[in-house]
C-alpha cells in the first residue's frame, strides 16, 4: 500500500439496506482490510463463530468491560449490547490495517467523534417501503421484529446527514461500485 495514512472505513444503515452485502463485497475488492468485529451479548446463530462474526460475551463481561470504558463505542438494543472495542482499533491503527466497521448510525457517530478521519458510510434503501418489502422477503423478522426494524430505520435514516457520504442502494451493483469509488478516492488521499 502506497499510502502513509490508514483509513477507517464506518458503514451503517437500516436493517435490510444492503450495508452487510456491500460490506463484504469491499473486504472480497480489498483483501487487505481487515473487518472489524464487534462484541455481542445476542446467543450465536449457527452458522457464525466467535471472533470470526461477533466476539459473544455473557451480559455480565459485557457491562464490565462498559465500566472499564473498554469500548469506543455500544449501545443496547433488541435486548443485547453490541459494542466496538477500543483495544482493536487502536491494534488495527498501530499496525497500519485500513478497517472496515459495520455499526449501528449512533456507533458511527461516535467512532468518528474518536477518530475523525474515520470514512463514515450511510447505506440509504430507496424507501421505507422498500425496506419493509426486503426485510418481509429475508423471512427472518416475526411481525414484532418488522415493526421495530422498520421504527428504527426510521431514526436511523434521520442520521445520515452526519456521514461523510451516503449512498442508496436502489440497484445494489451500482450501490458497490459507488462505494468502490469512494473508497479509491479516500484511499488516494492518504
Amino acid at each position: 500500500m502506497a499510502n502513509s495514512m490508514v483509513r477507517l472505513f464506518v458503514f451503517a444503515a437500516p436493517s435490510g439496506s444492503g450495508k452487510t452485502t456491500i460490506v463484504r463485497d469491499v473486504l472480497k475488492c480489498y483483501p487487505e482490510f481487515v473487518f472489524s468485529i464487534s462484541a455481542t451479548t445476542r446467543k450465536k446463530r449457527p452458522s457464525e463463530i466467535d471472533g470470526v462474526d461477533y466476539y459473544f460475551l455473557e451480559e455480565e463481561d459485557f457491562k464490565k468491560k462498559i465500566e472499564q470504558n473498554s469500548f469506543i463505542e455500544w449501545e443496547k438494543f433488541y435486548d443485547y449490547y453490541y459494542g466496538t472495542l477500543k483495544s482493536q482499533i487502536d491494534n488495527n491503527i498501530e499496525h497500519k490495517l485500513n478497517t472496515v466497521f459495520e455499526v449501528d448510525v449512533k456507533g458511527a457517530v461516535s467512532i468518528k467523534n474518536n477518530y475523525p478521519d474515520a470514512v463514515l458510510i450511510f447505506i440509504a434503501p430507496p424507501s421505507i417501503e422498500e425496506l419493509r418489502k426486503r426485510l418481509i422477503q429475508r423471512n427472518t423478522e416475526t411481525e414484532t421484529d418488522l415493526k421495530k426494524r422498520i421504527e428504527r430505520a426510521e431514526m436511523e435514516l434521520s442520521y445520515a446527514g452526519k456521514f461523510d457520504y451516503v449512498v442508496y442502494n436502489n440497484d445494489l451493483e451500482s450501490a458497490k461500485e459507488e462505494v468502490k469509488k469512494i473508497i479509491e478516492n479516500k484511499l488516494k488521499e492518504a
